[in-house]
């Protein structure tokens, strides 16, 4: 078995959606004075590797503590999108040249390789993003989620968050932004799990994801 780390570490220097403050990890208590460490963290909750759920978008949406545990564990495919480049949008072709093992998996996982660009200004950049054929494919299908290397479902300059909307509108599906490493994960069917933060309410929380090859 290998266990491959989806996600990126949560630190304070690290890239945050535009407009959001960056987190903040403040020692409470200390070896020396307390005898123990302790970390205040304060963060937002689309904070790093995370997972949006129906209520991001829509105040009657469900939240990501409703869902049930099993709903973040399955099996998943890494659908590689390298190829295309800035502003480009992903075609279904992309998916559908998997054949069967698009339609077995229970995660689509996009892999732009922008997870190399952590860190940088680039970033934040024109990524691709799913056509309107691709995410009619993703609604009519019966996916516990999809996933990205980059931090949005939507381009940043779309405010409007068009593709966020129309995800959530029809599913309660899960939309994970934010991983890393996916091309690690080759081109068959593995497990995946991405487990968040629960807390009541959660229009979002940060998740640890990883992939379990056999």
């Amino acid at each position: 078995m290998k266990v491959i780390d989806l996600t990126h570490t949560i630190k304070e220097t690290m890239p945050v959606y535009p407009g959001t403050e960056p987190p903040s990890l403040t020692a409470a208590n200390c070896y020396a004075v307390d005898g123990f460490k302790e970390t205040l963290l304060r963060m937002f909750s689309h904070t790093g590797t995370h997972i949006d759920p129906p209520a991001h978008l829509y105040p009657d949406g469900k939240t990501l503590d409703a869902f049930p545990a099993e709903h973040f564990v399955g099996c998943a495919l890494v659908v590689d999108c390298t190829a295309y480049g800035e502003g480009e949008a992903i075609p279904l072709s992309a998916i559908t040249r998997y054949g069967h093992r698009a339609e077995a998996a229970e995660f689509l996982l996009f892999s732009l390789g922008w997870d190399e660009k952590w860190g940088t200004d680039g970033y934040f950049g024109d990524y691709p993003c799913l056509s309107d054929e691709a995410m009619d494919y993703v609604l009519a299908n019966n996916y516990k989620g999809i996933g990205f290397d980059v931090i949005g479902l939507d381009p940043i300059a779309d405010t409007a968050l068009v593709r966020h909307h129309r995800l959530f509108a029809e599913k309660n599906i899960l939309n994970i932004e934010n991983l890393t490493n996916l091309r690690a994960c080759g081109e068959d069917l593995f497990t995946f799990v991405c487990l968040p933060l629960k807390w009541e309410n959660s229009d979002g929380a940060p998740a640890r994801a990883i992939a379990i090859l056999d």
